[in-house]
């Protein structure tokens, strides 16, 4: 792709300033100071580069919505944001003037050549660096944790039903008293505090002088499969064994039989040792198809908590505590108790979403000095608000996706035919209807090829019987489920 020259770098630090004010200075230098305008294209797209994978994937999931925002503020024509990795591309002519000498020394030297990226490179300012090595020096891997973001700590976690006993759990952990679980094994959906739980852990533990490394699973797996490749895999789990607490986040993408294995050799070492392991993921144990029987056994050995959806009172409470920090920046800034009562009920999926409906709020009462009113909040958040309303399934949608997911056509579903291969199928979308739709037993028959309503009654209760005797079963209604909802 060409790269247009970028219409002022002036722009950029405008962008930036804005982000350090917003977030503070200490997570503006972990995650922004090294983040670089490289240029924009015709199509509206504006190119950072950034250091490492890691920054970049964190970045992209945490806060490439508000970066686009801001962009858009200075630039119209803005559309879009692409992060690349300075290690793994080649410079471009339109590098922006005040990076254009360092670049050239840089591609000299061969720097844009692909190569694999350390995990010290993502340490954030204020930790150890890893020290700078010429080319021909043997490479030592010292194990470096991934980056922990300064504000989520125990201080700063709000506490409600949802989440109290693995609160509990975590601050056991770290209080110096007798724990009589291992490991402690957290699930949660998107947005709802498992990182930000295992965060805390780890600052206050580290605060106390324990050896502790934090990782989430993909750079378990990268740092594994760099070290077998220089022959430093027994150093790897030398250290690894050595440490107070592990810290494992996003259990769920975990892959690979080799990987699993030598998970599962540390983990059992660790907790034989006396050392303990923390894990996060998105699902239970039990729920992790993709990992080893060994490892999803082992995990469920020792405490299981989940974390719910936040209630109206702790969603308020979430609010309320953002509302505070961001007086420590805007001491004016002020919400009605009636616009803090409408973001609290109508944005109520996670955490991160009411963080991201109060950026909104903030940004639009900052740039236009418009008071907040609940006119101008249904205005700002409507897509937010109407993105997270009951999504309404017809009988249509589920016999498209139940024929797709089979391999079956929609008219062998409403045919007579009676083959073992469309007749399951049918009664898995029969199921699915009276289950997600508020249609009625005799109205599902006739949009099933005019069935009678006891041929439907019949593939419900056969289906029933079969998903709760046959777990693969079960599984796949509740993969057609998801499928749906989305």
């Amino acid at each position: 792709m060409d790269i247009a020259d970028v219409p002022g770098p002036e722009q950029w630090k405008r962008v930036k300033s804005q982000l350090r004010a917003e977030l503070g200075e200490d997570v503006f230098s972990s995650w922004f100071a090294r983040v670089n305008l490289e240029g924009q294209a015709p199509d509206g797209t504006v190119q950072l580069s950034v250091p490492t994978r890691f920054l970049k994937t964190w970045i992209q999931s945490h806060y490439r919505d508000r970066i686009i925002g801001l962009w858009q503020n200075e630039c119209d024509s803005v559309n879009r944001i692409e992060l690349t990795v300075r290690g793994a591309v080649r410079a471009r002519p339109s590098v922006v003037a005040q990076n254009a000498q360092t670049a050239a020394k840089a591609s000299q030297k061969g720097v844009f050549e692909t190569r694999p990226v350390s995990l010290g490179d993502a340490t954030p300012r204020g930790l150890s660096q890893p020290q700078t090595r010429s080319e021909h020096e043997p490479r030592r891997d010292v194990l470096e944790g991934s980056p922990l973001e300064p504000r989520y700590t125990f201080a700063t976690f709000i506490e409600g039903k949802s989440n109290a006993l693995s609160l509990a759990a975590a601050r056991q952990l770290t209080s110096g008293a007798p724990v009589t679980y291992n490991p402690l094994f957290v699930h949660a959906s998107v947005g709802l505090g498992k990182t930000h739980l295992l965060h805390a852990i780890a600052a206050e533990a580290r605060s106390t002088g324990r050896k502790v490394l934090y990782l989430t699973a993909e750079h378990f797996m990268y740092r594994f499969v760099a070290a077998l490749k220089t022959q430093s895999a027994i150093a790897f789990k030398d250290t690894l064994r050595g440490i107070d607490i592990l810290l494992i986040d996003d259990m769920q993408f975990l892959h690979g039989k080799q990987i699993q294995q030598e998970f599962c050799h540390t983990l059992n070492s660790l907790i034989d040792g006396a050392r303990q392991v923390v894990v996060a993921a998105d699902r239970p144990p039990a729920d992790l198809e993709a990992l080893d029987d060994r490892v999803r056994s082992r995990l469920a050995g020792g405490l299981v908590v989940g974390i719910q959806q936040p209630d109206h009172d702790l969603r308020r409470a979430i609010l309320s505590h953002r509302i505070a920090l961001t007086r420590n920046t805007y001491p004016n800034f002020h919400m009605p108790e009636a616009v803090l009562d409408y973001v609290a009920t109508n944005v109520s999926s996670n955490g991160r979403d009411l963080e991201g409906a109060l950026n909104r709020l903030v940004a639009h009462n900052q740039l236009t000095n418009a008071p907040i009113t609940l006119d101008m909040a249904e205005m700002t958040l409507r897509d937010l608000v109407r993105a997270h309303e009951p999504r309404r399934v017809k009988i249509e949608d589920i016999q498209r996706v139940v024929s797709k997911h089979y391999n079956v056509s929609k008219s062998d579903l409403l045919s007579a035919r009676r083959t073992r291969t469309i007749v399951r199928p049918r009664q898995i979308a029969m199921f699915l209807a009276k289950a997600l739709t508020p249609r009625s037993l005799p109205e599902i028959g006739r949009r099933f090829g005019n069935r009678d309503h006891t041929t439907v009654l019949h593939a419900v209760r056969k289906i029933t019987e079969l998903s709760s005797n046959d777990p693969n079963l079960a599984q796949e209604i509740e993969l057609l489920k998801r499928m749906l909802d989305n």
